[in-house]
């Protein structure tokens, strides 16, 4: 519409489209999130004079409105300062430092998103749009460099902008930047080893940093002030019953017996902060999580980040990691990988630790060994988590197991995947129901075990229904303001007064859903 109005000339094609179906709702749109225009540049001949002063902004980001200061003299941008934001930190920290830094050199918003971070970016720069056409610049003018930024090439964050070596050598390479990289770096460094940590995104954090920052725990500090009995015995049980008992053994005996030692690992060497909460999650006998303070895992990654810096960990990020280099011997020694389009050879003279995560990004992968994961399925992870590392080692003739089991997530937003934490209700007594309004499943079962009861529901939904008896206990709908604001503007959540009010919204039976209640 805008592009029509103000007749603005562009390119004949459209590019960069992401669609997103949300099939799991029986909804037959589809919902175009993104579109890059190609437009031919606007020439203003005439300067516009802008007043001297400080003004304020207001742009939307991911998480909501991003508030910004700009100061304005001589009809230059002097400064700008974030006054605040909602975020999610470390993900967008790049934005943060590139956008206003690029404004600040260009004296102009026409300038590109940072990878990784593309809403955060365009909040920003929404936000000193709207100061600077309160400082008197020319909206049109503002306009057109907006829909120009698209168009742009995406900037990564700039920390791997080093003199570019073709080969860097290290005792350890490390790929993969998330919770299981950052420790397995802090593990190699403590030990005197020179470490070098890989990370193809633009930030730190993968799938770790999203997570509902819940780790379970017998025995940890929250469990025994609240006086739940638990042990390293009863947590095996429950992996192994989760497990339909085909776990490695080896591996399990490792995990459970090392859970406590590595939480007071975190707590005392890395000084990782906890709530003093526990969540209960399905599949568990007892509530064994300990929940990092803060939102998500943030307070985790960024205690993990500070120690592997104190510790010279060297993190690059930005670096697209392709292949693993052999020996003679096939004993993998390296890693080659791309920065800014140029091959670099990180050689590992100790070894190399894949930590580069899962594949649930990567479609063709997840219906190769899981068929029925197929396109109709949306994905909980961040975009990187491609399978990169998975196929990296096919390559060099690795050997995999138990590939097929794919774990899915059964609360969720099913038009884009988003991991739901206002669902985290269903972990301190909300119930799920279906068209019918009758309870289905039992919550805290196993995630597989709820998601397979929602798909077989009519038209593959179910309902999550909670009053203030259980908002009170942990206050997610409070907690997470921003993704309800999302749910809303999608009509996926609903705060109703009565159960009539709720039952009408979602459509389903009201007489069942009372007498269910």
């Amino acid at each position: 519409d805008y592009i029509s109005l103000n007749k603005i000339s562009i390119e004949p094609f459209i590019y960069e489209i992401d669609i997103i179906n949300s099939f799991l709702s029986q909804n037959k749109n589809e919902y175009i999130t993104e579109i890059q225009i190609p437009i031919k540049t606007v020439i203003f001949n005439e300067e516009t004079k802008m007043k001297n002063g400080k003004f304020i902004g207001i742009g939307k980001g991911y998480g909501g409105d991003i508030s910004v200061e700009v100061e304005i003299n001589d009809s230059s941008i002097k400064n700008i300062e974030i006054l605040s934001h909602n975020e999610t930190k470390i993900i967008s920290d790049p934005a943060f430092v590139h956008i206003p830094r690029l404004v600040l050199e260009s004296n102009s918003i026409l300038v590109p998103n940072v990878s990784g971070c593309s809403m955060s970016s365009r909040g920003i720069r929404e936000a000193i749009k709207n100061a600077l056409i309160q400082g008197g610049e020319s909206l049109d003018k503002l306009e057109i460099q907006m829909l120009e930024a698209e168009n742009l090439v995406k900037i990564g964050d700039g920390a791997s902008k080093k003199i570019i070596k073709p080969v860097e050598n290290f005792d350890v390479v490390i790929v993969g930047a998330g919770g299981a990289g950052l420790s397995a770096a802090i593990s190699a460094a403590s030990k005197g080893a020179k470490v070098v940590l890989l990370e193809k995104m633009s930030s730190i954090g993968g799938n770790t940093l999203i997570s509902m920052g819940g780790i379970n725990i017998p025995g940890n500090d929250a469990q025994i002030e609240k006086d739940i009995q638990d042990s390293v015995e009863l947590y095996k049980k429950d992996i192994l019953l989760g497990g339909d008992n085909e776990n490695s053994l080896e591996l399990l005996d490792i995990f459970v017996n090392e859970a406590l030692p590595t939480y007071r690992w975190l707590k005392d060497e890395i000084k990782v902060s906890f709530k003093n909460e526990l969540i209960h999650f399905g599949g568990h006998t007892v509530p064994r999580a300990a929940v990092f303070s803060g939102k998500y895992a943030i307070e985790l990654i960024a205690k993990l980040r500070a120690k592997a810096v104190s510790l010279g960990v060297d993190i690059r990020t930005g670096v697209r990691s392709k292949e693993l280099i052999t020996d003679g011997d096939l004993r993998v020694i390296g890693v080659l990988a791309t920065i800014e389009e140029k091959n670099v050879k990180f050689m590992g003279k100790k070894g190399v630790i894949l930590t580069t995560g899962g594949f649930s990004r990567n479609i063709e992968l997840r219906k190769k060994y899981n068929p029925s994961l197929d396109e109709r399925y949306k994905t909980t992870n961040i975009s990187g988590i491609t399978g990169d590392g998975h196929l990296m080692c096919e390559k060099v003739g690795a050997d995999f197991i138990q590939m097929e089991y794919i774990q899915t997530f059964p609360i969720s937003n099913p038009e884009t995947g988003e991991l739901s934490h206002v669902g985290g209700s269903r972990f301190d007594g909300a119930i799920l129901v279906n068209k019918c309004g009758e309870r289905f499943v039992e919550e805290l079962e196993r995630r597989d075990t709820v998601s397979e009861a929602i798909l077989k529901q009519e038209n593959g939904v179910g309902y999550l229904v909670w009053g203030q008896e259980i908002e009170k206990i942990t206050n997610y709908v409070s907690k997470n303001k921003e993704e309800v604001e999302r749910l809303k503007n999608s009509n996926l959540i609903v705060v109703s007064e009565t159960l009539e009010d709720a039952a009408k919204f979602m459509g389903v039976d009201e007489e069942k859903l009372l007498s269910t209640i």
